[in-house]
């Protein structure tokens, strides 16, 4: 019984740190520090939320690149439902959702090289991923700058200018998020 009244006054005092103290901390020093990320890496362009640089977006238009292949359950991108698809390697379905998927895809960019770039064809373990390589972006370039009446070396040269290096070369790949890219391409003045 002694050693009641000392365990339950640990546990309480835990508790308090562990659960109120320690999160309210580090959650006040998140928004000191890094104020972006600590609201969702929101893209506000004149007063208007257009995303967050984290979650990829469904961009179905012809004058827009299109990013992964979104696998959550309920509909695409919603990060309430993050996961894979849970499709093994030899499964049928899976096999035919990407027979689907390069199909599309080769409908929709007539004039782009016959081998589709994959991760315009599988999702991500997430199925949010908000980045494609930079050869899946060059693989939509044509499409993009047809549907927009623009030059195909200005649309180019957009994909390159939103393209994240890693700082070192073995500490990733590059990526372009596919979000600031259609926003930058909403920005060049149509012709």
């Amino acid at each position: 019984m002694s050693q009641l009244r000392p365990a339950v006054l640990l546990m309480i005092l835990l508790t308090l740190m562990t659960g109120a103290v320690y999160p309210l901390l580090t959650g006040a020093l998140g928004q000191w520090w890094f104020p972006g990320q600590a609201q969702g890496s929101l893209l506000d362009i004149g007063g208007e939320i257009r995303g967050s640089t984290l979650i990829g977006q469904s961009f179905v238009r012809p004058e827009y690149f299109q990013g992964r292949p979104s696998a959550t359950s309920d509909s695409p991108y919603n990060a309430l439902a993050s996961s894979g698809s849970n499709l093994a390697a030899g499964n049928p379905d899976l096999d035919k959702a990407f027979k689907q998927r390069i199909a599309d895809l080769r409908a929709a960019n007539p004039l782009a090289a016959p081998a589709v770039p994959v991760d315009l064809v599988a999702a991500s373990g997430s199925g949010l991923d908000p980045e494609i390589s930079p050869a899946a972006a060059q693989w939509q370039a044509q499409r993009v700058a047809a549907a927009r009446r623009l030059p195909l070396e200005m649309v180019q040269r957009l994909i390159e200018e939103n393209t994240s290096r890693p700082p070192l070369y073995f500490l990733g790949d590059p990526a372009v998020n596919v979000l600031e890219l259609n926003i930058a391409l909403d920005s060049v003045p149509r012709p």
